[in-house]
């Protein structure tokens, strides 16, 4: 990842075709993933932008597909989950990238003394990957990391590490957001358009190298380094950006 200065986006169009991911990027951070608010204005903010867009907008999120369904399905609109693991498209059709179930119940058994040990860790099972967070003690990152590299390891199945914002997760090797928008890229209505990606963490790079190669828009929420070409300071920036792409006589904030 390139440590540069990146620029403010410019003006966003409604007929680009928009990925985002959620967590830290539509939604403020929350101490575990369940606790995060959803509000009013954002559903109508993106059912705005799905409506302008003509139908060009998508989620691609490290949360299952089932849990983004539960936060955000009142708006309708084709979904990512688990890195690009299983993803829905503009049809409602379910595509699943699935791993060795023996690999992932080895490495959740081994987890359960390392849980009782340390009550500060918790442990996300997402169907087809494992997520570590340690957001209640960040003491225990490097621990944390270290077991996870080490179970995937020893577990086999064509496994990998996926890290974040104080979680690491176990899941299928070859597979994250960049394949998932790659794939939604294919299908209408995102095909031929700009493609823009937002996002806020390590996961999300695969996304930014993904449109970069498209010569699209990149786009990272908060500091750290990134290959996005652009950035955006918060959440609320996000909103307000997303915004510009809307009809003047429509714009939600």
């Amino acid at each position: 990842m390139k440590m540069r200065r990146l620029r403010r986006p410019p003006a966003p169009s409604a007929d680009w075709a928009f990925f985002l991911d959620v967590d830290g990027t539509l939604l403020e951070l929350a101490d575990t993933p369940s606790a995060v608010l959803v509000d009013k204005s954002l559903l109508e903010l993106v059912g705005r932008l799905h409506e302008a867009s003509g139908g060009a907008v998508a989620l691609v999120s490290g949360r299952s597909l089932s849990d983004l369904e539960d936060l955000l399905d009142s708006l309708h609109l084709p979904m990512a989950g688990q890195h690009g693991l299983e993803r829905r498209d503009t049809a409602g059709r379910r595509w699943i990238h699935a791993a060795s179930p023996g690999a992932k119940c080895a490495i959740k058994e081994a987890l359960i003394p390392v849980l009782v040990r340390h009550p500060g860790l918790l442990l996300e099972d997402k169907g087809l990957s494992l997520a570590l967070h340690y957001r209640l003690a960040p003491h225990l990152a490097a621990y944390a990391h270290r077991l996870m590299a080490r179970l995937a390891l020893e577990a086999g199945g064509d496994l990998e590490l996926q890290r974040g914002k104080r979680v690491v997760e176990v899941k299928p090797a070859a597979i994250d957001k960049g394949t998932a928008v790659a794939e939604y890229l294919a299908e209408p209505p995102f095909r031929g358009r700009h493609p823009v990606f937002i996002g806020d963490d390590l996961n999300d790079e695969h996304a930014f190298a993904e449109v970069n190669r498209r010569e699209g828009t990149s786009i990272k929420v908060g500091r750290g380094a990134s290959c996005a070409r652009y950035r955006l300071p918060s959440v609320v920036a996000v909103r307000h950006w997303l915004a510009g792409a809307l009809p003047k006589t429509g714009r939600a904030t």
